[in-house]
């Protein structure tokens, strides 16, 4: 055991990123089944519907699952309450300060992960008592952080400052990938665009065929005078660029972005006017699978890369 699949009482030390629209409970309870971390994204959720999930979870899986809150989404008190309620044991907080809920968590008997994306923020998420933290580097689709550190300089640079568990996010969908950053200092890997081509993610089936065909140089990081987002170049991409070129106000940005536009994309399968999220790692994805064998696949790439270093290196 190491210090992620003994925190979590997991069999592998690989969580399943909580993205908005693709990770219901399906997605959740078979990530645990297969012997990861499954976590329902709030995200996209009503809490009615967050509920409603974490109940419909907790009956197709006897494994640990957590939920992962944005914490600058509305009705934030709300869904705190109703997963203090259902008896969650594991929280991932993300956008916004990990000291305004981590101590009420806690006191519930949550374990509490906090995403980040720099050393100062992981520090602050220590300061405030997480568990554990996930440093995300530029490389992950959706919401992104403002420094544009890669995941293989910002790994070793949260673990030279940080005492808890680490785990590793952003352009990571492979046992190679997964070796890769546990050699650099992390103790597990957070996967979020890998499990969006899977089948029991929630995405429509126009976005999972979208993924597969993205190539480098497909997605791109934008909006950042709101929040920061990587996003697959589509029309509505396209769109922006050229209200860029304008020089836009942050008024001009939010009114062509409107509402709803993610679940446009990502749910309702909207492959014009849609966002649509997704990690530049989508070029290494071609197939849609099941979570089991994505799981089964990784964790058997990593043990035999792994397992032939001693003979390629030495």
């Amino acid at each position: 055991m190491n210090k992620i699949t003994q925190l979590f009482n997991i069999k592998y030390p690989i969580i399943q990123g909580g993205m908005i629209w693709n990770s219901g409970y399906k997605l959740a309870s078979a990530v645990s089944n297969a012997g990861g971390l499954g976590l329902i994204g709030a995200g996209s959720m009503y809490p009615d519907v967050l509920r409603e999930h974490i109940r419909k979870c907790k009956a197709a899986t006897d494994k640990p699952f957590g939920v992962n809150v944005p914490m600058l989404y509305p009705n934030i008190e709300e869904i705190i309450q109703i997963i203090i309620e259902e008896g969650v044991k594991i929280v991932f907080t993300s956008a916004g300060n990990p000291k305004t809920w981590t101590g009420h968590l806690k006191a519930n008997g949550i374990t509490v992960v906090h995403v980040v994306s720099s050393s100062k923020f992981a520090l602050k998420a220590q300061e405030a008592g997480v568990d554990a933290v996930v440093a995300e580097g530029f490389e992950a689709g959706g919401h992104n952080g403002r420094e544009e550190t890669t995941t293989l300089t910002l790994i070793p640079m949260v673990k030279e400052q940080i005492s808890i568990p680490l785990i590793a996010a952003g352009g990571i969908a492979t046992g190679k990938g997964m070796l890769a950053a546990m050699v650099l200092g992390a103790d597990g890997v957070q996967m979020g665009s890998r499990f969006v081509a899977s089948f029991e993610s929630s995405a429509h089936d126009n976005f999972k065929n979208t993924v597969l065909s993205v190539k480098e140089g497909d997605t791109q990081v934008t909006l950042k005078e709101l929040a920061p987002v990587r996003l697959i170049k589509n029309k509505f991409y396209q769109d922006l660029q050229e209200l860029y070129a304008k020089c836009p106000t942050v008024e001009e940005l939010k009114s062509l972005l409107g509402r709803a536009r993610a679940k446009r994309g990502m749910f309702e399968g909207d492959l014009i006017e849609g966002e649509l999220e997704i990690g530049q790692i989508a070029g290494l994805i071609h197939e849609v699978k099941s979570v089991e064998a994505i799981v089964q696949e990784v964790i058997s790439e990593f043990d035999e890369v792994k397992n032939s270093f001693r003979q390629s290196f030495f």
